[in-house]
């Protein structure tokens, strides 16, 4: 009996080919971030989608925005992010603003970092401009401040394919206590760029599915009660 090995120079891995691994999904994904007009809307959305209401999340006092969640998994969950026009704009502007001008889509995504301030300055060197790690802040409904520390968001690196890093630090990870919606099976980014949006990711140490496409689209496969659905 012959074994096939699959190898070619850049995939050190038989019996595995470079497409399997590039499906692969990073274990360390945060967050994907859904926007819409308003979070109504958005909420309804991804009810509709997925089967299961968004929660209200709270209010981002620094970003001029609120959201509502679901857990994609133990450690990653679903944002769906919107204009709260009852906190004043930010001197930056509304995190994300030009999104909301569209149909609710995945904006961007959000890679979970412990050692946040070494991974930026890594990518940093890289070349690679994430945006100033900085601390951020949610208020909860019932008056509870979530807080972490994340990368400027508003770097936004190329068109959002490049995901912000966050740590959580002692905080709990809002996935424990959300509605689980399903888990996250397959990940893909498109852009016209897949080369240069491959060599970001690349420094941060992630190797997804990225194809070329005519504009840039963040596209998740999501395993729920009713069967997969896409986002995108």
């Amino acid at each position: 009996m012959k074994i096939k090995l699959l190898f070619d120079s850049t995939c050190l891995f038989p019996l595995l080919s470079c497409d399997d691994r590039v499906n692969e999904i990073p274990k360390n994904i945060d967050h994907l971030v859904y926007t819409a007009p308003s979070l109504e809307e958005g909420i309804n959305e991804i009810e509709s989608l997925l089967g299961i209401k968004p929660v209200l999340g709270g209010r981002h006092p620094n970003f001029g925005t609120h959201n509502a969640l679901l857990s994609l998994g133990e450690s990653t969950y679903l944002e769906v992010m919107a204009p709260d026009l009852d906190l004043p704009v930010p001197k930056k502007g509304r995190l994300l603003n030009n999104a909301y001008n569209h149909k609710p889509k995945l904006t961007t995504w959000v890679l979970r970092e412990e050692q946040i301030e070494n991974m930026y300055s890594e990518a940093l060197e890289k070349g690679l401009k994430l945006g100033k790690v900085d601390s951020g802040k949610r208020e909860e409904p019932d008056g509870t401040i979530l807080a972490w520390k994340l990368t400027d968001p508003y770097a936004f690196p190329l068109d959002g394919t490049v995901p912000f890093l966050i740590s959580w630090g002692d905080t709990p990870h809002p996935a424990k206590a959300v509605p689980k919606a399903g888990e996250l099976v397959e990940f893909e980014i498109q852009h016209p760029n897949p080369d240069k949006v491959r060599e970001g990711l690349k420094n941060l140490g992630v190797n997804i599915k990225i194809t070329k496409a005519e504009k840039p689209k963040i596209r998740a496969k999501i395993k729920t009660e009713k069967g997969i659905v896409i986002l995108e």
